[in-house]
């Protein structure tokens, strides 16, 4: 992940849960990239929509959500 300041920041563990809001289509980048998008609306006094991105065969994880669904990520 890279901030406004061009500091890249690597992520080991993170967990979210929360609503699924959007899930996006699979979009093929090139021939042999293809990333697809998920966004959930956390469960917290103050709710923030975070968006992941799933890229190459982790793209299949989402076909077995849907929208309205709560996850833990």
């Amino acid at each position: 992940m890279e901030s406004t300041f061009g500091q890249t920041i690597k992520i080991s563990n993170m967990e979210i849960s929360g609503k699924v809001k959007v899930i996006s289509a699979e979009q093929q980048i090139s021939p042999t990239f293809k990333k697809r998008e998920l966004v959930v609306t956390t469960d917290e006094q103050y709710p923030q929509s975070i968006m992941i991105e799933f890229i190459q065969d982790k793209t299949d994880l989402l076909n077995t959500i849907s929208v309205g669904e709560d996850v833990k990520v």
